[in-house]
């Protein structure tokens, strides 16, 4: 496969994420071929979270009570649940593919939780189609939260790293 292959058929993938994002699909799946022995077949796809919610009936006078005691557990619950792709700190995955925390097996990990980085420092690594890609830190920051693990597959979008 030469490189400009390689690059369009990245550029496809992007393409596809895009499309998947905008249009609000879970699931996309595309065959390009390129010749008799040549092709490409591409599958994409995303977790949507749904939200459950739940009523329970109660009679009137017990609710008043229950009522101002609920928002106190409801918030941190509500914290805990919120999406990572919505920090404003948040790293996301250019790309679909593999995440890799160091640069071989063995090496220490590229960062830490607590590690202090700066712009352009790589983060992770994310490969795509037999290609290491570096995924730089987009500005000076303290790591506070990984939110992949060494080897998973990782999505178009998903967050990677929380940055503060």
């Amino acid at each position: 496969m030469t490189k400009s292959n390689h690059d369009a058929d990245v550029a496809f993938i992007q393409a596809l994420a895009e499309l998947l994002r905008e249009n609000d699909l879970t699931e996309l799946q595309v065959k390009r071929e390129y010749g008799e022995d040549d092709s490409l077949n591409v599958r994409v796809s995303r977790h949507m979270a749904q939200a459950v919610t739940a009523q329970v009936a109660a009679p009137i006078a017990a609710a008043a009570p229950v009522a101002a005691s609920a928002p106190a557990p409801a918030a941190p619950a509500a914290e805990a649940a919120a999406d990572p792709a919505d920090h404003p700190g948040a790293v996301t995955s250019p790309m679909v593919g593999t995440i890799y925390m160091q640069a071989e097996p063995g090496a220490p990990s590229f960062i830490s939780v607590g590690q202090k980085v700066a712009e352009g420092d790589t983060l992770l690594i994310v490969e795509a189609m037999k290609t290491m890609n570096h995924i730089p830190a987009p500005r000076s920051g303290t790591v506070k939260r990984i939110l992949v693990d060494d080897g998973a597959a990782v999505e178009f979008g998903a967050p990677l790293v929380i940055l503060e």
